[in-house]
């Protein structure tokens, strides 16, 4: 090791004169440097996008998390730039690897973003470099796929560069004062060597107070894998009750409350039409992989994305029969998709369980159109479930909106929607999030998940 090298660095980094680049300026990346550039360090963004890259350097934001004066303060300060081209990251002390890592048609992980991003910065990376891989991907993504690809510069890792991974850990909507964003949020990092997890935890303690060191980039992925399996598990399991208390006439908004008054053992959540999002229903898929090369087979992994899968299918159901009792087939209705978000208050759509619903829905014959005050362009199909990619038409939502329609179906509850203003001047309103639950006028008119199904009348 060069001991020279390793200080020259850290010394950089205690001083905040390193150059932190962030390839991949979406929902992880953007925030990232941002906040980097927040606490005084310079920041070199990089973006295969060129659109997004001149909406940057013109100081605006295409993030809602990040305000677009928080991007203006940085540009005019001369400490954030964002670039198409690798090479810019040449002068960068530090790269973050926040891209992409999708499931592919057979639902196995999908790497090419990571091994393309690891390819480029291989052939810019020089003595002195930080290199930090954020995307979530499965246990040895780290040392199998991104080392060797940063090896074939000829620098020795340890010695040369440092590498590590720091799994990126972002609640979109949920930022500011009243939720977590990447100052407030404690960061878990393992480096492949000793040096390397050194370096990456003193750089990180700049961004927040909260750093857990751990011993190898492996145990990194996997406790990202941990974090959003759980979430997966869990509500699997709601939703599994979901289904069983609907068949019992039993009112599962109600179960939970009552679950959730003990103060100990037991944490709620939510039944809904499905997961979304880029990490619940694709980290458990990404576990499961790489079980399998171990001759491990993860059954109740597997079963609670099977049956977070199914409540797309279970909505659709639930919309048909719902119409049907209202004396409406589904052939030939006018169905209108409130939300179609992953989750509230955010502008993020995608792997959406709206997706499915409406999939289902075209392919049953009903005519759908979908409102959402933070998604402006929704498609869906392009896949093996609905090969024709459609372009689903977006309506404001108004009361003539509504009255031309025989069932609005609420898969994402944005809280700047008047729900019971939409209630009263709808025919029939499938709930998949129970944001009617409070709503004691128009019962009649109500058909909600996991709920008691009421008599239908229009």
């Amino acid at each position: 090791m060069k001991p020279e090298t390793r200080n020259t660095l850290s010394e950089k980094i205690a001083q905040k004169t390193a150059t932190v680049g962030v390839v991949g300026l979406g929902y992880v990346g953007l925030p990232l440097a941002i906040g980097f550039g927040e606490i005084g360090f310079s920041i070199i963004g990089l973006d295969l996008s060129a659109e997004k890259v001149a909406q940057l350097n013109g100081g605006d934001s295409y993030i809602p998390d990040v305000p677009p004066e928080s991007v203006a303060a940085l540009v005019n300060a001369d400490r954030f730039r964002a670039s198409t081209d690798f090479a810019a990251l040449k002068n960068a002390d530090v790269i973050f690897i926040c891209v992409p890592t999708p499931l592919d048609a057979q639902k196995g992980p999908d790497l090419r973003f990571v091994h393309a991003a690891a390819t480029s910065i291989a052939e810019i990376l020089r003595p002195g470099q930080l290199v930090i891989l954020q995307s979530t991907t499965y246990p040895g993504t780290t040392t199998e796929i991104v080392l060797p690809e940063l090896q074939k510069s000829g620098l020795t890792v340890g010695r040369d560069f440092f590498l590590a991974f720091s799994p990126e850990r972002i609640d979109p909507g949920h930022t500011g004062s009243s939720g977590y964003d990447v100052h407030n949020t404690p960061k878990v990092v393992g480096g492949v060597t000793p040096v390397c997890t050194e370096l990456a935890a003193q750089l990180l303690a700049t961004l927040t107070a909260h750093v857990h060191p751990v011993s190898s980039p492996a145990v990194a992925e996997m406790s990202k894998l941990l974090e959003n399996t759980f979430r997966s598990v869990n509500i699997a399991l709601v939703n599994e009750l979901t289904l069983l208390s609907q068949r019992m006439g039993i009112n599962i908004w109600e179960v939970i409350d009552a679950a959730k008054t003990k103060p100990f053992g037991f944490m709620p959540f939510y039944p809904g039409p499905g997961v979304g999002g880029h990490c619940i229903p694709v980290d458990p898929y990404y576990l499961a992989w790489k079980a399998r090369a171990f001759d491990f087979h993860t059954k109740f992994i597997e079963l609670a994305a099977e049956v977070n899968s199914a409540m797309p299918y279970f909505t659709f159901e639930q919309i048909a029969h719902g119409l049907n009792d209202a004396g409406k087939a589904v052939r030939g209705a006018e169905i209108l998709v409130l939300g179609v978000a992953f989750k509230r208050d955010i502008d993020d759509a995608r792997n959406s369980p709206a997706q499915r619903v409406i999939e289902l829905l075209l392919d049953a014959g009903a005519s759908v159109r979908y409102a959402d005050p933070f998604v402006r362009e929704f498609s869906v199909g392009g896949n093996v479930f609905f090969p024709q990619k459609t372009a689903v038409e977006r309506v404001e939502l108004t009361e003539s909106a509504l009255a031309a329609t025989d069932c609005v179906a609420i898969i994402t509850g944005h809280s700047a929607v008047d729900y019971g203003w939409v209630v009263q001047h709808s025919r029939l309103v499938f709930d998949a999030v129970n944001v009617t639950g409070n709503l004691s006028h128009d019962g009649n008119k109500i058909l909600r998940l996991g709920a008691n199904k009421t008599i239908i009348t229009m």
